[in-house]
């Protein structure tokens, strides 16, 4: 059992919980009926007819995946349950079939010993937005033809753009026309589309009931299962236009590709065409590389008899010259004549309204919040949810978006600052996410944080490790992100992974590449860590459940010595438990105590502590044989 207590999560015994795990997985985003990689354009716009009975893995995969997390350490999954895999078929037709796939696979879990919690993933709104998550019929019930989307610039498509596809461009996605529209009607579509209404519906309340009466289905599904902890609440919410001062400006600092201000996005979409700036991102940062013309066939994404919900709404009009005019440039800043901020007015509502929904159904649910990427989370107060986890993402961002690993060089994005030398990188890193356990504590009233999503390409300079075998680049980069983790005793899920990853197609979804096992580097089967990527730095010792506050914790990769120091809580009476890698230690190791007794079992990867309670404080250091 898993809850929480302050900062800390605990188990039945009081004992102080370190959790490690995985995002499971990456291509759980697109269906696996009829194959939905982002490469693949064939049948792609028939969105309703499509299952994900088979993501993460086939049912018959489940005792090698979770046997090989387990081997790992890495016990707490991100289990990803997209909006689409449970309502692709239209609205209130729920997949039966997949969520009785989804009960026998999260059973296959709990028989490894494995908990994990819910993600109802999404990136830039859905598959038809250039992202993942909600069905293609949301856009279809505000009017739009998703078909359209690509020629119209409303969204860069992976399937309509073809390969190579551009690195890391959901920055522009989430501010281009079709995902920033979906995602400001879903939170704030009360405020800045009144006058339009779905069956009646207003549009607001349509797409969030629809989105979490789908998530309740889960959890109904799924109540009956002790190893599920609990529910995300969105995963990486974007505010769309929310909150723009100003319309005829791009609202993002990451520029990359084709970077529309929201107001030529809406132009796009009614059929304008627009001289769009195209910029590239470099470790300098973004540059501007040109200007090109979109939508020269004048496509509109409206479909017949439908109009612009933006112009329905009185932003923009057409004068009497037949051309359009913006007539409200500010129309996002303000609502009922005040400011708005998106986490104080729109996401923090939503939240409480979906743990009050999911805990309906499974009353003793943890709730995993989460806002943009590089925001802190919403101040909470009195009357909002109870027992939440603060879940934000972290990822080392120059490797992230460069795709490349140079130990002297990083970068604060928050702070705009690139950082040179290791020791400031590790000074720096360590403060960015001391910024996350400050807000759980001073934002949210003193709650656990788990890093929700934390990893590294393994597609490094241009593939070069799948030719050579050499993945040493990749160790490196692991092993800052994860040291840091050590340093700051953060709780983490890795991103990501993903059983049917490829060295061609990496994550089957938008070339991207940060699965740490991929079939293509399985040499042996019968082997759980061939297959591994980075294993040396991703299998490292921890302390699981701790008789005690944990105080330090470090793991030097080369050398193999691991250290741990407690402060032992006189209401514990469990012994503290380590888990111990075989694969770190293969001739065994050596053990230094401070006090007490400890008694090792390799066979488990375990190594269990009783301490001595005449002394308040613990060390244990472990260094290879």
């Amino acid at each position: 059992m898993i809850t929480t207590d302050g900062i800390w999560f605990k188990d039945e015994h009081g004992r102080f919980l370190l959790l490690r795990g995985a995002n499971l997985g990456g291509s759980t985003k697109v269906p696996f009926t009829p194959n939905g990689a982002t490469w693949k354009k064939d049948g792609f716009y028939d969105h309703r007819n499509v299952s994900f009975v088979g993501r993460p893995f086939p049912i018959e995969e489940a005792d090698e995946h979770f046997s090989r997390l387990r081997s790992w350490g890495l016990t707490f999954l991100r289990f990803l349950v997209p909006w689409e895999a449970v309502e692709h078929a239209g609205p209130g037709i729920y997949d039966r079939e997949y969520l009785d796939y989804l009960h026998a696979v999260i059973e296959k879990a709990d028989e490894h010993g494995i908990s994990l919690f819910i993600d109802p993933h999404q990136d830039v709104w859905s598959r038809f937005s250039g992202g993942d998550g909600a069905p293609g019929w949301t856009f279809e019930a505000v009017g739009m033809d998703p078909s359209k989307f690509h020629a119209a610039g409303a969204a860069i498509l992976h399937q309509e753009h073809g390969d190579p596809f551009p690195r890391m461009v959901w920055p522009s996605n989430a501010a281009k026309l079709a995902s920033a529209t979906l995602f400001t009607l879903f939170f704030a579509g009360n405020d800045f589309a009144p006058q339009t209404k779905v069956e009646g519906q207003p549009v607001q309340e349509y797409l969030q009931q629809h989105y979490i009466k789908s998530m309740q289905q889960v959890a109904q599904r799924l109540r009956d299962l002790s190893n599920v902890v609990g529910y995300d609440s969105l995963n990486e919410p974007s505010a769309g236009w929310i909150g723009v001062p100003d319309l005829g400006q791009f609202p993002s600092p990451f520029k990359i590709g084709a970077s529309p201000s929201p107001f030529q996005s809406i132009l796009l979409g009614s059929g304008y065409p627009q001289e769009i700036e195209i910029w590239d991102m470099r470790t300098s940062g973004a540059k501007l590389a040109g200007k090109q013309l979109f939508n020269p066939a004048k496509q509109s994404i409206w479909l017949p008899g439908r109009e612009c919900v933006w112009k329905a709404n009185g932003i923009w009009e057409v004068d009497n010259s037949g051309a359009p005019r913006l007539l409200k440039p500010d129309y996002f800043a303000k609502a009922n004549g005040q400011d708005v901020d998106f986490d104080r007015d729109y996401l923090r509502p939503f939240v409480n309204r979906y743990a009050a929904a999911i805990r309906e159904i499974v009353p003793a649910a943890l709730i995993f919040v989460e806002s943009e990427p590089s925001r802190m989370p919403p101040a909470w107060g009195p009357g909002d949810a109870d027992r939440i986890v603060s879940a934000p993402h972290w990822y080392d961002g120059l490797v992230l978006f460069m795709k490349d690993f140079q130990p002297w060089l990083g970068v604060d994005f928050i702070k705009g600052k690139v950082i040179l030398g290791a020791a400031r990188i590790r000074k720096s890193y360590g403060e960015q996410l001391e910024r996350f356990k400050t807000a759980a504590r001073e934002r949210l009233g003193g709650v656990p944080t788990l890093i929700g999503e934390i990893g590294i390409p393994f597609d490094m300079k241009k593939k070069q490790a799948f030719r050579t075998g050499n993945f040493s680049t990749q160790v490196r980069a692991m092993d800052r992100s994860l040291r840091i983790m050590d340093d700051a005793l953060l709780n983490y899920t890795l991103w990501n992974y993903t059983p049917d990853n490829s060295n061609e197609r990496g994550d089957q979804w938008n070339d991207e590449d940060l699965s740490i096992f991929s079939r293509d580097q399985q040499k042996d089967p019968a082997d759980l860590n061939s297959g591994g990527r980075a294993l040396e730095a991703i299998v490292r010792p921890y302390a699981r459940a701790t008789a005690g506050e944990p105080i330090r914790m470090s793991f030097d990769v080369r050398k193999k010595i691991f250290e741990f120091e407690f402060r032992h809580d006189p209401q514990v009476r469990q012994p503290t438990e380590f888990y111990i890698p075989n694969f770190q230690y293969p001739k065994g190791y050596a053990v230094e105590i401070s006090d007490g007794s400890y008694e090792t079992e390799p066979e488990r990867q375990k190594l269990t502590y009783r301490h001595d309670p005449g002394r308040e404080l613990h060390k244990l250091v472990i260094r290879k044989k």
